[in-house]
Parts: structure tokens; C-alpha cells; sequence
């Protein structure tokens, strides 16, 4: 909830404004898990807060620490059971921390682990909100960026995300400003335009994976409602309304996405637009038959879209010895659950 919703609710109840903004601070700032731990609250106070609401906490189930560089991969375990992951990364800028907006996705991308597992429900902006607190405090860290970029599509839970955007950039609460927060989407066209009209100063990263349709296709069904001439025509509104430039990430795939051929129609598809396009070499994922193009193929592929006056990059591999990419030990828990 929002201060203001708060405060709403508490007039109601004939609390006064400024107890809705310690319980807000609690919430936001300090990421208790408890009403109990509103110690500044009477203990009436506490005890009706605990009838009539619920926190929505991110239990740690599973925690894996890298030993190369420290990463830290999270399996939460929500109140009603549902399981989502989250990763928390150490970067030059400061601590990034990846997490989750649905338990599961409906997207069904073929490469990644997530749709793998099923699609259960979207997550509340607070069970957003949790997973960053959580990381925080069991890291010992201060939080700086936000990536959401790990399980589910963010802008298939859009009107959560939403609410989770404004609390966690509230100056009241986290305080996170919005040019420390990139979302990732498949490329929901409607909801880009949609999203345009905040003019938030994040960053939107939009997963392409293809030069062209046929090839997006056979990986990303999302492709088969909205084609590709039609996303990067809301990616060009997006970047009109908002100012802020286009992250285009493309999964290299051996002997699917990755060659010359491949970089140089993506490369004329690309030039006339404000991006920077982020190669990502792709996960292994059991079941998927998919393999992550050669060092040699990644530098080729990134000479030519230069070559065009792209800027690319390929994105730095964190927590490999963890297998730090999101979905896996969701779906490695169901199937323990399952073999019981």
C-alpha cells in the first residue's frame, strides 16, 4: 500500500495520518516481517494491524553463494507456499538485484526455464518489495539497482509492477530512483505504449532473440500476436515519449541466432533506432537442446553490428558456477515435490 492508501485506511479507523507513516517507514525502510516489530506502535495498535492486514513476506527456502564472485541466487518461498527466485549481484555500480514479478510465466519462450515450470499466479508489488528487502538484509548490503528480469513478465502483471515501481521509488521508502531500475519484457506491444505514458526514466529492456520473424517465432510464441515490425514501432514511440534509450537483448544461440547473416539483418533493422543491444550468451536448460554460441561467434557478432554504428556488448556472466539464471531451482524443487 501506498502512504496515502494508509492514511486513508487509518482516518477510517481513527488512527492519526502520521501512525500511517511510521507503519509505512516499517514497511519500506526497515522491511520488517512482522507487526510485532513496529515497536513504536501500541500494542492495540499491533495487534488489530495483524487482524486486518498481512505482509507479504519472501521466506528464504534456498540460498546459493558463488565462490568466483560472490553472487547470491535465492529461492523464496512466499505465504501461500509458491516458490520464485531472485539473484543479487555485485557490480562495479553497485549491488544489482534481479528479481521476480510472477511465479511461473506464460510466455513459454523455448529457451528458458521458467515456462518450463508452469505459470501459477503474478505477484503482489509487496511480494516484489520483499524479495529486494530480503536480499538486503541477508546480504548485509544497501541495495542500489533493481533489474526486473527474473522469473515471469513484468508486463504481463503490469498494473503490480506498476505499484511496485512507484513504492520502491518513493522518497519515503526505498528510495531507488527510477534511472537504477531496468525492466525486461518479450515485447507486449500494447503495454509498451501503455508504460510510454508514465515517462518513467528507467530502462526498458526488450528481448528480440531474432533478426526477423521466422526465426522469433520458433523461439518466443509471444512473436506469433505481435510481429517484430510491430514492437520495434512501439519501442520507437517509447523512446520518443520517454527520451531514454532501448535495451535490446538477444540470447545467442548456437546455430540458431548467431550468424553473420543473422547480425547483419539485425544490425539494418536496428540502425535508425536510440539502442544499445545486449548479448547475452544463452543458459544451458535441461530439455531445451540449446547451446550458447562461441566466444569467437559473440566478438564476430558484435564487430558487425558496429560495423553499423550499433553499440553492443556482451553481457558479463555472473554466478556461473551457481547457474544464476532464474527458473531452475523453481523447477528443480517441483520436481523433488513431485518424485515424493
Amino acid at each position: 500500500m501506498t502512504q496515502e492508501e494508509l492514511e486513508d485506511d487509518f482516518r477510517e479507523a481513527g488512527q492519526p495520518a502520521y501512525r500511517a507513516k511510521q507503519v509505512f517507514s516499517w514497511l519500506q525502510q526497515k522491511g520488517i516481517q512482522d507487526f510485532s516489530e513496529m515497536t513504536n506502535l501500541s500494542k492495540d495498535l499491533r495487534l488489530m494491524l495483524s487482524k486486518q492486514y498481512y505482509i507479504g513476506n519472501a521466506k528464504i527456502a534456498q540460498r546459493l553463494i558463488s565462490k568466483v564472485d560472490g553472487t547470491r541466487k535465492y529461492l523464496f518461498r512466499l505465504h501461500d507456499g509458491e516458490l520464485v527466485e531472485s539473484v543479487l549481484m555485485d557490480y562495479h555500480h553497485g549491488r544489482t538485484n534481479c528479481i521476480s514479478t510472477q511465479a511461473g510465466c506464460r510466455m513459454n519462450c523455448s529457451f528458458c526455464a521458467t515456462g518450463r515450470s508452469g505459470f501459477s499466479r503474478n505477484l503482489t508489488a509487496g511480494e516484489m518489495l520483499a524479495q529486494v528487502q530480503t536480499a538486503q538484509r541477508d546480504g548485509g548490503v544497501r541495495i542500489s539497482n533493481i533489474v526486473l528480469m527474473g522469473m515471469g513478465e513484468p508486463l504481463d502483471n503490469y498494473d503490480n509492477v506498476i505499484r511496485f515501481l512507484n513504492l520502491v521509488s518513493d522518497s519515503n521508502g526505498m528510495n531507488i530512483g527510477m534511472r537504477h531500475i531496468s525492466l525486461s519484457t518479450c515485447g507486449l506491444v500494447d503495454r509498451i505504449y501503455d508504460l510510454a505514458e508514465h515517462k518513467y526514466q528507467l530502462t526498458l529492456s526488450v528481448s528480440l532473440h531474432a533478426p526477423n520473424d521466422e526465426i522469433r517465432q520458433k523461439t518466443m510464441p509471444v512473436s506469433r500476436k505481435y510481429s517484430m515490425n510491430e514492437l520495434l514501432k512501439a519501442c520507437e514511440s517509447y523512446e520518443k515519449t520517454t527520451g531514454r534509450r532501448i535495451s535490446f537483448e538477444y540470447a545467442m544461440i548456437q546455430n540458431v541466432n548467431d550468424s553473420d547473416a543473422c547480425a547483419e539483418e539485425l544490425a539494418h533493422r536496428l540502425e535508425e533506432t536510440l539502442c544499445h543491444v545486449n548479448l547475452i550468451p544463452v543458459n544451458s536448460v535441461a530439455g531445451t537442446g540449446y547451446h550458447k554460441s562461441s566466444v569467437e561467434r559473440q566478438q564476430k557478432f558484435v564487430q558487425i553490428l558496429e560495423r553499423h554504428g550499433i553499440t553492443a556488448t556482451v553481457r558479463r556472466t555472473l554466478g556461473s558456477d551457481i547457474n544464476a539464471s532464474c527458473g531452475q531451482l523453481r523447477r528443480r524443487k517441483q520436481e523433488e515435490v513431485s518424485h515424493v
